[in-house]
């Protein structure tokens, strides 16, 4: 049997601690955000779903024709948690998913707790 090289995509999973609790209870803001990134990258959404809770965390869902961003915020950590995923489908996003993922620890001003990253 041959093996196929085929990668499927990265899929990058950050642990950020935050100290800008604005930033970890504003979801109109992250959205905001991640639209102009979607414009930049030229990627394509195809629903987001959003759940803000009491305590003002919230957690996002954008799914992306090629694949997903989510992210769940604990304000009352200081921290997040953030995966990107881009599948390679017509092409090699593998610097996308790194681009992205580095625009939203600057976005946070976070600092890195974990940082993983999965070849699929």
């Amino acid at each position: 049997m041959s093996q196929n090289n085929y990668s499927p995509g990265l899929h990058k999973l950050i642990t950020l601690q935050v100290d800008h609790l604005e930033k970890l209870t504003n979801s109109a803001s992250f959205i905001e955000f991640s639209h102009i990134l979607l414009d930049k990258y030229q990627l394509e959404k195809v629903g987001i779903s959003t759940h803000d809770f009491e305590n003002k965390s919230y957690t996002i869902a954008i799914c992306l024709k090629e694949s997903h961003i989510c992210i769940h915020t604990w304000p009352e950590f200081n921290q997040l948690t953030l995966d990107v995923y881009l599948c390679n489908y017509l092409q090699d996003n593998t610097s996308k998913v790194r681009a992205i993922a580095d625009e939203y620890i600057r976005y946070f001003g976070g600092t890195s707790l974990k940082d993983i990253e999965i070849n699929r």
